[in-house]
């Protein structure tokens, strides 16, 4: 009697398992993927799982993972920044256009104190993020056209700041959180890891986290709830824009100079690394722990395939692919959430 009634108890908490599983599938099928991945590449190339690699890792991932941390704001609103990797690219080379450069650099730029070539940058990462968010907010201009002209916008100017020049030097604070180390451990990993768990605390534990979620979730039921919903896109734009101008500026001094489309394969990996990570382009799901899972991803495929001796043309189509798979599970866990609510 007891075993017979044991197999309808197993049936049902199994069926209640189910739906548990589809609804995170978007959390659950990146983690698959980074465990499979690293066991692949593991088993395929014994230098891959080192302490070594594991920091050749983390220290690719980092620039990617500082410009990541605002666009999952962005994208966690429902809304996308394409402008990200100009924005990044102007800042670079707005610090070192206001940093004295050898003779032999031809830029006529204009050098001043470090600490002021640093504060003018972020001013000016942080303007273009306004005009973003006025455009956004104020114009009503959809966020992928607004921020693609504002791609085009930063893009033009860093062409008239170097003038197809490359520029070297950056004020030595951005030299040593970009290029220098502590205890063996690289400040660009240091400022990401900050930034990153900085990010998870204002959208788990503040307010306006909360009403990040509220307007991505729902934002006709945020403003009927009293939210600024403007402000919160507004303010949302603004901090991707800083967050990939911090991203930019030490990427310069960890690639050792600044020149015009440094970082536009930047564009596609922080939308991948938000994206794979599991965060929901329709808004309202995710948040910076997904980001992180997406950026080691990312970070241990690119890494792998380097082990492996892959035709890097291969490697860009064989990430492209897994976008495209997280994007798939991405629609589907959405037409999920969308049925379960009917």
């Amino acid at each position: 009697m007891a075993s017979s009634e044991t197999v309808p108890a197993a049936g049902a908490r199994a069926r209640g398992l189910a739906p548990f599983l589809r609804s995170q599938m978007r959390n659950i099928a990146p983690f698959l993927t980074l465990i499979f991945l690293s066991a692949f590449f593991a088993f395929a190339s014994p230098s891959f799982a080192t302490l070594d690699n594991l920091g050749n890792i983390l220290t690719q991932v980092s620039v990617t993972g500082i410009i990541a941390v605002g666009l999952t704001f962005v994208i966690l609103c429902a809304e996308i920044d394409l402008s990200i990797a100009s924005i990044a690219n102007v800042t670079g080379i707005a610090v070192a256009y206001f940093t004295l450069q050898e003779s032999y650099v031809n830029i006529a730029n204009i050098p001043l104190p470090g600490a002021v070539a640093i504060l003018l940058s972020i001013l000016l990462c942080g303007l273009l993020g306004l005009v973003n968010a006025l455009g956004l907010t104020m114009i009503g201009i959809p966020s992928f056209i607004m921020t693609l002209a504002m791609m085009q916008i930063a893009a033009g100017i860093s062409a008239l700041l170097v003038r197809g020049q490359i520029a070297y030097k950056v004020p030595s604070l951005i030299t040593t959180l970009g290029s220098g180390s502590i205890g063996g451990i690289p400040w660009i990993v240091i400022v990401a890891a900050i930034m990153l768990l900085g990010g998870h605390l204002v959208l788990t534990y503040t307010r306006f986290g909360r009403y990040v979620y509220m307007v991505g979730g729902n934002r006709e039921a945020a403003e009927y709830a009293g939210l600024n919903v403007k402000l919160i896109l507004g303010a949302v734009m603004v901090i991707s824009a800083v967050s990939s101008g911090i991203g930019g500026m030490l990427g310069v001094a960890h690639f050792g100079s600044a020149q015009q489309n440094e970082f536009d394969t930047y564009l596609l990996d922080s939308i991948a690394a938000v994206v794979v990570g599991g965060t929901s382009l329709f808004g309202g799901r995710g948040g910076i722990g997904n980001t992180i899972v997406g950026l080691f991803v990312l970070g241990v495929l690119n890494n792998g395939l380097d082990h492996v001796n892959i035709d890097s043309f291969l490697k860009i189509l064989i990430r492209g692919l897994i976008l495209l798979a997280a994007l798939v599970i991405n629609v589907y866990a959405q037409r999920l959430r969308e049925k379960a609510a009917e």
